[in-house]
């Protein structure tokens, strides 16, 4: 099979390859797991930084790894100990980080990270929802614990996973004030923001204070917004960690964890018009090494269509 592979960390997205490699099957993965044919996949642009795509969880070399962790696709094949999905069912889902991932034609995934794909949600759209939208549920909802009426700072609200938590956050009945560059205010506003901070020339901490607050940048914001927190109010961020707490309140920074329940409540969303994803650029699998490679900046997602 054709698959994007990485071997060589300091070299970054320069040094990603298009390659054969050996097709998984039903029978020489792990319990539990299926095999997939990806039809679309994502990538998260930092990811090759991660100690995960270098090594396993015993800590051993285990490149040539193949990057990508979303994918939309078919079932293949299954493994012992599958339950839940069945050969030719369409999934989207959120691959293990210490595993090969999905810049690939195949891939073997434990089941339980799989939802079922409704069949009138293309597979671009499918593997555009699975990153931006299992974080901005997770930060908002399970370690945020965002209820109506409250309200929410979102940083990067223009972004691809700002845009969903914005979204999903005035679903939920929240007053949200998004955050970012002067040039994605109207994005922001489109997405369902109610107000917007140009981080670069308005006042962040004339935003007033907020019960939550929702971090994708860190550094020197994430500070300054914990003082934007009411009391018993909380920070979550996907930075990693951090000492800032707001007064009275708490600091949560979290990875992002499949959830077959999450993803289906998310499509859902989607098929009735709750929910857009951001897409920002489509490509294939032969040029997605000059795409990752490209100067150009996107704004929203790329995605990588591996099958027509």
């Amino acid at each position: 099979m054709k698959a994007i592979i990485v071997t060589d960390q300091a070299a970054g997205i320069a040094g990603m390859k298009l390659v054969e490699r050996p097709e998984p099957n039903g029978e020489g993965a792990n319990y539990g797991d299926v095999v997939v044919q990806v039809y679309a996949s994502g990538f998260t642009g930092d990811e090759l930084s991660w100690p995960s795509t270098w090594i396993d969880r015993l800590g051993r070399d285990r490149t040539p790894s193949i990057p990508g962790h979303e994918l939309a696709g078919v079932v293949t094949a299954l493994s012992y100990g599958t339950t839940g999905l069945s050969v030719g069912q369409r999934v989207f889902g959120l691959t293990d980080w210490t595993r090969d991932g999905t810049l690939a034609e195949y891939v073997a995934v434990e089941a339980r990270n799989l939802a079922p794909l409704p069949g009138d949600v293309d597979f671009t759209a499918g593997a555009a929802l699975v990153m931006p939208g299992l974080t901005a549920w997770q930060g908002l909802f399970e370690h945020g614990r965002l209820r109506a009426g409250q309200s929410v700072l979102v940083h990067g609200a223009a972004g691809v996973v700002g845009s969903m938590a914005v979204q999903l956050a005035r679903e939920a009945g929240a007053y949200v004030i998004g955050t970012g560059r002067a040039d994605g205010r109207q994005t922001a506003l489109d997405f369902g923001a109610q107000e917007f901070v140009d981080l670069e020339n308005d006042v962040l901490e004339d935003a007033g204070g907020v019960d939550l607050v929702f971090d994708v940048l860190g550094g020197d914001i994430a500070k300054r917004s914990a003082g934007l927190i009411r009391a018993g109010g909380t920070l979550v961020t996907i930075t990693g960690p951090t000492d800032v707490r707001p007064a009275d309140g708490l600091t949560v920074d979290f990875v992002v964890m499949p959830d077959r329940t999450q993803l289906s409540g998310i499509v859902q969303r989607l098929r009735e018009g709750r929910l857009r994803t951001h897409i920002g650029a489509i490509s294939t699998l032969d040029d997605a090494v000059a795409t990752f490679n490209s100067t150009r900046r996107v704004k929203g997602k790329t995605i990588i269509r591996v099958r027509p």
